[in-house]
């Protein structure tokens, strides 16, 4: 079994977050790094991530509470900065998919902002 530090040596998010791997980054902190998809499925569609490598929401314990709250709250403002429509005529959606029966593609946590005008290209 490998372990967490093992995981993320090899995970694309914590190389995208160490500035290993680009991306199109829309905001950053200490503990937060946010960018857009590479395959966007709407016309607004950006990723929120922890630095810190956390797998899945199944990891999620108390002691996240704070940075969980902080990328919540972030989503609203950033989603509204990048082209998404005031709620409630606008909107967006916040999906977090996690292990493989909930879709979760890396294993790494990321929380998907969507949004924009109809129609996407998924969901």
């Amino acid at each position: 079994m490998s372990s967490d530090r093992d995981a993320a040596a090899h995970c694309i998010f914590c190389k995208i977050a160490e500035g290993e791997i680009p991306a199109k980054k829309l905001y950053e902190d200490e503990e937060i790094l946010g960018f857009h998809d590479i395959a966007p499925w709407a016309p607004v569609h950006f990723l929120l991530i922890p630095k810190r490598h956390i797998p899945s929401m199944a990891q999620i314990t108390p002691a996240d509470a704070a940075l969980m709250g902080r990328i919540m709250t972030l989503a609203p403002k950033l989603a509204l900065e990048n082209g998404c429509q005031p709620y409630p005529d606008g909107g967006y959606r916040i999906v977090i998919n996690t292990g493989k029966h909930g879709g979760q593609e890396v294993e790494h946590l990321h929380i998907h902002v969507i949004g924009g005008p109809r129609p996407w290209k998924h969901g």
